[in-house]
């Protein structure tokens, strides 16, 4: 092992611990749900001794059920200690429209209005010149929004952590700073970092295993890999599986 850090091929999960890193699922429940039964079939079957279930925020947005997601990782949270939810940063995205809403944030110009449409509903646009009356309706249909929102919605996402470490792995949903200890990184780099760290090719202290950023097929670098192969458009959720120093990967969706 380096002494500068860890590389992905000697990257061990902790000694009896199996890992499940999920992808950013934006929306799609549908693909969720199925990713969570496999999971609960391999466990049935394997029967590790211990293990846990890891998401990597971004559970909103653009897909057409983010309230099912929510309601699917809430009902895992409330029964089961196995697993771990982190926030991404269209969750705090939304959770910062519920509190103030803005016509030109992340919410508004990336998705939020299929997330509105998932609790019923339709969220009105401003005018492109500030008509009183489209103001008026956007006005209007973010409040109906707020009301929407269940009070434990918006509690799991106030509550969503940013970053976790198990073993020689730290998860997190968009990457760390480079060279900035991990329990000094800025909470923002973890959600919204894109090229400071994408193109950074030297060890971290830990493989960081991330979403955030759209790509095909899982992207193995030495000192990381990304897992969010664009669920929503692409109809493919991914997950990293680690036992031991063993790595492999579950695809749902388009025949898989």
């Amino acid at each position: 092992m380096s002494v500068k850090g860890v590389s992905y091929s000697e990257a061990a999960a902790p000694a009896g611990v199996r890992l499940y890193a999920i992808g950013d699922v934006h929306g799609r429940a549908d693909l969720l749900q199925a990713m969570l039964a496999r999971i609960e079939a391999e466990l049935a079957i394997d029967r590790p001794a211990d293990w846990r279930i890891i998401l990597l925020g971004d559970y909103v947005d653009r897909g057409m059920d983010s309230r099912g997601v929510i309601d699917e990782l809430l009902n895992r949270q409330r029964r089961d200690e196995h697993f771990i939810m982190l926030a991404g940063n269209h969750d705090t995205g939304f959770l910062g429209f519920l509190e103030k809403p803005d016509p030109k944030g992340l919410f508004m110009q990336f998705g939020g209005i299929q997330t509105a449409q998932s609790y019923g509903v339709t969220l009105k646009r401003p005018y492109r010149h500030g008509i009183e009356e489209g103001d008026r309706g956007f006005l209007e249909t973010s409040a109906q929004l707020q009301q929407a929102v269940p009070p434990e919605h918006i509690e799991f996402l106030r509550t969503l952590p940013r970053g976790c470490l198990a073993g020689d792995f730290f998860f997190c949903h968009a990457g760390v700073r480079p060279g900035v200890p991990l329990d000094k990184q800025d909470p923002e780099d973890l959600i919204w970092i894109r090229n400071d760290f994408l193109l950074y090719a030297e060890l971290h202290p830990k493989v960081i295993v991330h979403g955030h950023t759209p790509v095909g097929q899982p992207d193995i670098r030495d000192n990381r890999v990304n897992i969010d192969t664009h669920a929503y458009e692409t109809g493919i959720l991914t997950a990293l599986v680690v036992d031991g120093t063993q790595k492999r990967f579950l695809t749902i969706g388009n025949g898989f």
